[in-house]
């Protein structure tokens, strides 16, 4: 019993477990794949066991994603159009598709992320003195 409570009470490193998350690893272990497949968590780490179907990252992570790449890439679309004044055809091809390209690689090192601090502040049952914990 005294080594159960001890480890609900343990310290877990916020930015330590937000950075496994953004590298696909689990918060925990650092080990474990983070996502069977593109968004979605494995239901458990491979190594350390720790349960992933408890995690809620719901809209967190698409904002991030459109909140940074807006941000990178409006301010390139405005130097880009002062500087060579492109035709409005390359500026239809090129700024939606980079928009969608950084986007999608940004969601799911963003959803990680959200699940590691998720983690780290034992939120949505991811603390051992939980009922959800099995």
């Amino acid at each position: 019993m005294t080594e159960q409570i001890s480890a609900d009470t343990a310290e877990r490193p916020l930015k330590e477990a937000m950075l496994r998350g953004f590298r696909n690893r689990c918060p925990a272990c650092g080990k474990g794949r983070l996502f069977a497949r593109f968004l979605k968590a494995t239901p458990a780490c491979d190594f350390c066991g720790e349960d992933m179907t408890r995690h809620s990252a719901d809209d967190l992570p698409p904002y991030l994603s459109i909140i940074v790449t807006g941000h990178v890439v409006v301010p390139i679309v405005l130097e880009v159009e002062m500087a060579y004044h492109p035709s409005m055809a390359f500026h239809m091809i090129t700024w939606p598709l980079i928009t969608l390209i950084m986007a999608g690689a940004l969601i799911q090192p963003f959803k990680g992320a959200v699940i590691g601090l998720q983690w780290a502040f034992r939120m949505h049952g991811f603390g051992s003195g939980n009922a959800n914990h099995q």
